[in-house]
């Protein structure tokens, strides 16, 4: 979603640590070959990965030595989307590999998943790829929103809570992760623009945050923020709604960074 304007940043002010307060938890470390000297994780698919967010994500995960695979509904386009991404890349200085497949394919392919798809689009697209990312770490990035005329972006209320809690019930063997909706794919897909913000993570698998966190810590300026539990993600995609309208008002891209932690 948003990310920082290109003005002058006021630098944040951290709020001073009360005497005797303890720090917040923090996520356990990695297993099962996640440790902090490891390399990277993946391949990572990114299903629907030619639309807004997903090629942003494609080209900084790329940079950061992590094999990606673009998902799409159509084949032929994902592999020229990766194949123009893969350039970028090799522009930028090199990176890992991107390919391009259809959907079911780029679930299949990957270790882990990232669903990139609009929130209006999950109910049709995900059932069919359930066996394919049963048991792997997914992330949800959608946020039901509308944008009415007068009022500009509305948020829309899910039944299951929020579009992260609708994904886990659409894909019943995954291990659901919310993050990266605050984040902008515009900024993202500007490799020459240095980042600087949180990304809030929700989940109910702290194995699968502690995963998440280390993909968003391979991007440079992006620092990962433990929200708690998979429900807190009906507040991050609401505060997204809160940004798009911040945006709307300022003409400006905002992000956010948590002060004090």
């Amino acid at each position: 979603m948003g990310a920082h304007s290109d003005g002058h940043r006021r630098q944040a002010v951290r709020a001073p640590r009360r005497q005797g307060a303890s720090r917040p938890a923090s996520l356990p470390p990695y297993t099962a070959g996640m440790a902090a000297d490891a390399p990277p994780p993946g391949p990572l698919a990114l299903i629907g990965g030619t639309g807004k967010l997903g090629p942003g994500l494609a080209l900084r995960w790329a940079r950061a030595g992590v094999p990606v695979v673009i998902g799409s509904r159509d084949a032929e386009r994902a592999a020229e989307r990766a194949a123009w991404l893969a350039g970028r890349v090799a522009e930028a200085g090199g990176g890992a590999e991107v390919r391009g497949m259809a959907n079911p394919d780029a679930a299949a392919a990957g270790a882990l998943a990232c669903v990139t798809v609009p929130h209006a689009g999950q109910a049709a697209l995900l059932p069919a790829l359930a066996r394919e990312l049963a048991g792997k770490v997914v992330m949800s990035t959608a946020v039901p929103v509308r944008f009415d005329p007068g009022a500009g972006p509305v948020a829309v209320e899910v039944p299951e809570g929020s579009a992260a809690q609708e994904l886990a019930a659409l894909l019943p063997g995954a291990r659901v992760v919310g993050a990266f909706h605050t984040v902008s794919s515009a900024h993202l897909d500007r490799l020459d623009r240095p980042l600087d913000e949180d990304v809030l993570l929700c989940g109910d698998d702290d194995l699968a945050k502690a995963e998440v966190r280390r993909l968003v810590e391979l991007i440079p300026g992006l620092r990962p923020v433990d929200c708690g539990r998979l429900a807190a993600s009906r507040l991050t995609e609401q505060l997204t709604v809160l940004l798009l309208g911040v945006n709307r008002l300022t003409r400006r891209s905002a992000g956010i960074r948590l002060t004090g932690i």
